[in-house]
Order: C-alpha cells, then sequence, then structure tokens
C-alpha cells in the first residue's frame, strides 16, 4: 500500500501571499522572485528550516498576493528569439526560476505567442513617449545616431532591454523628447560638444553655415547651441 503524501502545515499569512514549495526552490530564490529580503522570509515562518525544505510545503511570503496565474511575478508572451537564458537575463531572474515557475513549459520548445510566468517584479510602465520597432542590423549606437541621442540615454530608457541582444520586432522605448529621426539624408548626425558654434562645426566639416542652418530647422536657435543638440552635416564625413 503506497505511504500517504505528507500533510504540511498552512502557516498564518495575514497581508502576504501562501506559496507552495518547487523544486530548486531556496529563501533566497524566493527573495529575489517575490523581491523581499530572506530575512523577511525567516520572519514570516518562524516554524519553517529554511535549508530543509519540501516540495510541497506551504509558506508565507510577505509581500501582498498578485492576482492572476502567477503570484509575485508576471504573464509574458513568448517572441520569436526568446529562450528562458535571453529572458532570464532580460528580467532579472534565472533560469531555474523561470523552470520552477514554469512547471508544463519544455525550455527547449517554447512557442511564439505562449505565455509563461516571469518569477520577477513586471517591468517599467509602457514608454510614456515614442516607441520603435527594432529592425535587420539595429544597434543601440547606429539608433542614437539615427535619432539624435546617446547610447546612454537608449540604455536609461530601456532597463530591461540587453543592447548586445536586440531581437527583430521588439519594441524599445524612445528617450524623451525623441520623436524621431532628424532628417538628415545622406548626412551624419554630430553631438554640439562644450564651445561649439556652428561656423567652428562648419569649417572642421567642410560645410559652411547656410548650409547648415538649412539642414537644420530643428534647432531653436542656431546662434545658441546646447551642448548634446544634434546637428545634421549634410553629406558623409567623419568628424
Amino acid at each position: 500500500m503506497a505511504n500517504p503524501p505528507e500533510l504540511f502545515h498552512v502557516p498564518p499569512c495575514p497581508g502576504g501571499t501562501l506559496y507552495t514549495i518547487r523544486p530548486g526552490d531556496s529563501y533566497f530564490s524566493l527573495a529575489r522572485r517575490f523581491n523581499t529580503t530572506v530575512e523577511a522570509i525567516g520572519a514570516a515562518n518562524p516554524g519553517v528550516d529554511p535549508t530543509n525544505l519540501q516540495i510541497g510545503q506551504t509558506i508565507c511570503i510577505p509581500v501582498p498576493p498578485v492576482p492572476g496565474p502567477c503570484p509575485g511575478g508576471f504573464v509574458y508572451s513568448i517572441r520569436a528569439g526568446d529562450t528562458f537564458f535571453s529572458l532570464a537575463r532580460r528580467f532579472g531572474t534565472t533560469v531555474e526560476a523561470l523552470i520552477a515557475a514554469n512547471p508544463g513549459v519544455d525550455p527547449d520548445r517554447l512557442q511564439v505567442g505562449q505565455q509563461i510566468c516571469v518569477p520577477a517584479p513586471a517591468p517599467p510602465a509602457p514608454c510614456p513617449g515614442a516607441t520603435y520597432t527594432v529592425r535587420a542590423g539595429d544597434t543601440f549606437f547606429n539608433l542614437a545616431r539615427r535619432f539624435g541621442t546617446t547610447v546612454e540615454a537608449l540604455i536609461a530608457a530601456n532597463p530591461g532591454v540587453d543592447p548586445d541582444r536586440l531581437q527583430v520586432g521588439q519594441v524599445i522605448c524612445l528617450p524623451p523628447g525623441v520623436t524621431g529621426p532628424i532628417p538628415c539624408p545622406g548626412g551624419t548626425i554630430y553631438r554640439v560638444r562644450a564651445g561649439d558654434t556652428l561656423f567652428g562645426i562648419g569649417r572642421r566639416f567642410g560645410v559652411s553655415v547656410p548650409e547648415l542652418i538649412a539642414a537644420n530647422p530643428h534647432l531653436p536657435d542656431p546662434e545658441r547651441l546646447q551642448i548634446g543638440d544634434p546637428v545634421c552635416i549634410p553629406r558623409r564625413v567623419q568628424p
């Protein structure tokens, strides 16, 4: 006769979330997943030995429950090119935590559109400004030049994006104030540095001041350049 399943005491958990231990769980991984601390979990479970967690055991996570099928995390729809490894890097979790949070999912057979649970805090709210859909060959470096911004500003506007692993079709956020690429057909975007004037920039690139003014109608006052302003140099030259 088979042994009866082990029964575990269900602890009180006012204001928190009851969680059932899965393979690979530890207080450390749970603290990361639920955005709390090992000490807080220990305090919420005074009768539990954190070094001897049992699969199926119920513990209290001292954070409010999140509605839906992914307590403590958020539901994500698989896109082309996604892997558990890339998702773990993107969302600040681990492959092991993703596997534990998705016991019915084969990580080697992810399907586009498939919904999984990401055991991490939800990513920031949608970009309040303009967005851009990544195309083949895009990098943060060439996007920064195209949109008249900087790589650093793009990274700051996309904290959940790995700039070295952009995916075709991925939507990224443009930095505040950037609404689209600065028109500069056949030219180069130059960023204003300390001490720059249109006259000095023109001499450096072999372009006249009237040509620069005509190529940069977006500049509010050509006589008062600001450090970081994008300036279109109306021909392909190297700074």
